[in-house]
C-alpha cells in the first residue's frame, strides 16, 4: 500500500480529524482513509441536476418541434376521442 505524509497541517484540522475519529470510533489514520475514499466516490456523483440528466438521456428522441408554451392561458379540461 502507498503511504501519503501531510506536512503543515492547521492544529485546529487535526484535532478535528482527531474528535472525529472518536466519535466514528477509528484511529485518526483510519478517518482520513474513510475521508479520502468518500471523497472520491463523491467526485464520481453527476454534477448536473436531475432535470438536466433526464433531458439529455431523452435527447434525439421523440419530438421534433417544441411544445407550445401555455402560460396564461385558462385550463381546458382534457378530451378523448371515442
Amino acid at each position: 500500500m502507498a503511504q501519503v505524509l501531510v506536512r503543515n497541517l492547521d492544529h485546529d484540522v487535526k484535532e478535528h480529524l482527531q474528535q472525529r475519529a472518536r466519535r466514528h470510533g477509528h484511529s485518526m489514520e483510519e478517518e482520513i482513509r474513510t475521508i479520502l475514499r468518500q471523497t472520491l466516490v463523491d467526485d464520481k456523483a453527476p454534477t448536473s441536476g436531475l432535470g438536466s440528466r433526464i433531458a439529455a438521456r431523452f435527447l434525439g428522441q421523440g419530438l421534433t418541434e417544441d411544445l407550445p408554451e401555455l402560460r396564461g392561458q385558462a385550463p381546458r379540461p382534457a378530451t378523448f376521442e371515442p
